[in-house]
């Protein structure tokens, strides 16, 4: 689910609680006016006798509405960048998969397959999608490289390799360093340490 329909929901769902709230505490607000009166008829209060008091439906109403609205807005972003990342990996296996209809073939080097324990880069690297790793590559091989050549090797606009680039930033697999305008971008620690 994206953000905008993520919004959507959860505005329907408080503007339903907005609205069966007031419908109850107006229901009890008549119910109370009506016990009044014939309490007033008969000579004695009957209010306090019977029924909730409406003023405890709409506080109700407003406390679980700003509840929902409150925890909405608290994992709001987590839950979009979950779903963004899902579907930047189905976006980029979608075109592999509309290009050839036989099967990729497994390409073995003579070293034979990739032990993870000896080359996690390299295992890192097939997890990522393929624009991630257009970005993590160059990253790799010249640490310390601006955002402005990263742009030029990996043929991304300016917005989506600075997309991209804080999205690694935000697993851990890298890290910026402000220089002027632009940024030297590293890789992480661990990935740096393989590497070499």
């Amino acid at each position: 689910m994206n953000q905008r329909r993520a919004d959507i929901v959860v505005s329907f769902l408080v503007a339903a609680i907005l609205v069966v709230g007031g419908a109850l505490g107006w229901q009890a607000y008549r119910q109370q006016q009506a016990f009044e009166q014939m309490g007033s008829m008969m000579g004695m209060s009957m209010g306090s006798v019977h029924g909730t008091n409406p003023l405890w439906y709409f506080l109700g109403t407003l406390l679980v509405s700003a509840v929902i609205s409150g925890g909405y807005l608290i994992v709001r972003d987590e839950l979009t960048s979950i779903d963004t990342i899902d579907r930047s990996r189905h976006e980029t296996k979608e075109p592999n998969e509309r290009e050839s209809s036989e099967p990729p073939a497994i390409s073995v080097e003579s070293t034979g397959p990739i032990n993870p324990e000896t080359q996690p880069e390299a295992r890192v690297l097939d997890l990522l999608p393929d624009n991630e790793r257009r970005i993590l590559e160059p990253v790799l091989s010249s640490p310390g490289i601006t955002q402005i050549e990263l742009r030029d090797r990996s043929d991304f606009s300016k917005s989506k390799v600075s997309q991209t680039a804080s999205d690694l930033e935000k697993r851990g697999l890298l890290y910026r360093e402000r220089q002027g305008r632009t940024y030297r971008i590293y890789p992480s620690d661990d990935l740096q340490q393989s590497h070499e």
